[in-house]
């Protein structure tokens, strides 16, 4: 017989597995900032800091999404607040 506590275990990882599909989307935003970075760079060589530097300040933002979306995954699997 399935007993609640298993219930919530099984939808914890199922929560915790489609919380991680929100580490696609930083990946490919991460991947086109640095493609137009270098695009831009090779249009302008001598705005190349200011441009790496905005870039850079743009995949950080967009780096959190990522790692919030683990933190909930870790906090599922490991420390689940409904048992």
């Amino acid at each position: 017989m399935i007993t609640g506590i298993e219930i919530i275990k099984a939808c914890s990882a199922i929560g915790a597995g489609l919380a991680m599909i929100a580490g696609l989307g930083p990946g490919i935003g991460q991947g086109f900032a640095a493609g137009k970075g270098a695009e831009a760079v090779g249009r302008q060589p001598d705005a190349a800091g200011e441009i790496t530097r905005t870039m850079l300040l743009g995949q950080a933002v967009a780096e959190t999404t990522g790692i919030y979306s683990l933190v909930i995954a870790l906090i599922l699997i490991f420390a689940n607040p409904f048992i």
